[in-house]
């Protein structure tokens, strides 16, 4: 296998619209959700939303990541934030602003996207059925389908390798990401802009969530507070978009044109539960499974990672198997010096962006030594008996870092970091 390696990181979180942005409210604890007011005044004939707080993006102009205004018209908003992601991680890359010749022909764009243009579909719905099928956009389908997302990109940078999105519900992004390293590390691509995006912060998809009792309902009048990955009292996750990209290159690729490298990418793994179409398997096996096959990969033992960027959703079931399962996974080393946080305590859950940004997250963790927090984290949970980093970071150089990232379907994936050497 050929070696691959971290040489941009971009995205765009309800913490920032930018990667430092992020960063800078992620090590202050800063939670990014808010109240949406609208939300709180909308009446339906038997009721009003339940939850009225999400995670969106603060002050997110697309023109500013080099879109223009027609492309704002043609696009929904998870393209604008994929390619919003992938603008910082390219520049960081000091790349061309286009790719020319065979190199163009080896790079490719591979995005996780968990539902697609979700604020066309339902923009789009009201107007067929206040202005019938004549109203309809001729850019409604684009800007729906999921590979628009890497559809886009690709046209942005003349990518003209493997070309395609990942769906696989919240582990859409980590499969996209371990899907391109496998891509570059078997020779087929020599480099790919990968990542997810994901924009359905909506009334629709909030009445959908809340009626599968996933999301919290108990905190609209303190929405900081309202995400707590692990802790006692936690009763839900949090929606939240957003956007999270990476460049990945052959290690021979990017010695060769001088980059900048931020960290190695060395294990991958993808498990299934096949059990239920919501809840993780008792025990934690799937995503056991996962880590197990991802330090396979790496040649690694868990020993060597120093810190876990958790999949963390603040459900009940769900805190309490991941925990069971890095148990499992990475033994006595889990309980007695590993490093565990949850960013979507502050995040939310970006579902199909999730695993994008929180593996950027680990990659700035293990380049800077700052390990975020776990905020809101008042109370232990007995079940949940890790070392969560509650409330406040620690600076703590580590060696490599684990980025988890499960999905409804019991779909697992993880992903291994380690610091670049030569």
């Amino acid at each position: 296998m050929r070696r691959c390696v971290v040489t941009g990181v971009g995205m765009l979180t309800p913490c920032g619209a930018t990667t430092e942005e992020t960063w800078a409210a992620l090590i202050a604890g800063q939670s990014g959700i808010a109240s949406v007011p609208e939300w709180a005044d909308l009446r339906f004939p038997r009721g009003k939303l339940p939850v009225t707080i999400a995670g969106r993006v603060p002050a997110f102009d697309p023109l500013r990541s080099g879109m223009t205004a027609k492309d704002t018209r043609r696009t929904d908003l998870f393209q604008q934030y994929a390619l919003a992601a992938s603008h910082q991680a390219w520049q960081q890359a000091s790349l061309p602003d286009r790719l020319e010749g065979e190199l163009s022909e080896r790079a490719a764009a591979i995005f996780g996207v968990g539902f697609g243009g979700f604020h066309t579909i339902v923009k789009q719905h009201d107007v067929l059925r206040d202005g019938g099928p004549s109203r309809i956009s001729a850019f409604s389908i684009p800007s729906v389908i999921s590979n628009g997302a890497p559809g886009n990109i690709a046209i942005r940078y003349n990518l003209r390798g493997p070309n395609w999105a990942v769906t696989s519900a919240c582990a859409s992004s980590a499969h996209a990401l371990g899907e391109a390293f496998l891509h570059i590390a078997y020779g087929r691509i020599d480099l790919a802009v990968t990542g997810g995006s994901e924009a359905c912060a909506t009334p629709l998809a909030i009445a959908g969530f809340a009626s599968a009792r996933t999301l919290t309902t108990s905190h609209n009048h303190e929405p900081e507070r309202a995400s707590r990955p692990f802790e006692r009292h936690r009763d839900g996750f949090v929606l939240g978009e957003g956007a999270g990209a990476l460049v990945l290159e052959e290690l021979e690729h990017a010695k060769r044109r001088g980059a900048v490298i931020f960290a190695e990418v060395v294990g991958y793994g993808s498990t299934c539960d096949a059990s239920h179409s919501t809840m993780p398997s008792q025990g934690g096996d799937g995503a056991a499974r996962a880590m197990r096959q991802a330090l396979s990969m790496a040649k690694m033992a868990p020993d060597e990672i120093g810190y876990l960027n958790a999949h963390g959703t603040s459900t009940v079931a769900s805190d309490r198997i991941e925990t069971d399962g890095i148990k499992a996974a990475l033994g006595p080393h889990a309980k007695d010096r590993l490093m565990i946080s949850s960013t979507k305590s502050m995040t939310g859950h970006m579902l199909g962006a999730a695993g994008a940004v929180e593996a950027a997250i680990s990659v700035l963790a293990l380049t800077r030594g700052v390990l975020p927090p776990t905020i809101n984290y008042d109370e232990p949970d007995p079940e949940c008996d890790l070392d969560y980093i509650p409330n406040t970071l620690r600076e703590r150089p580590v060696n490599a870092v684990m980025s988890n990232c499960f999905g409804f379907g019991g779909t697992n994936a993880s992903l291994l970091f380690r610091r670049f050497t030569s």
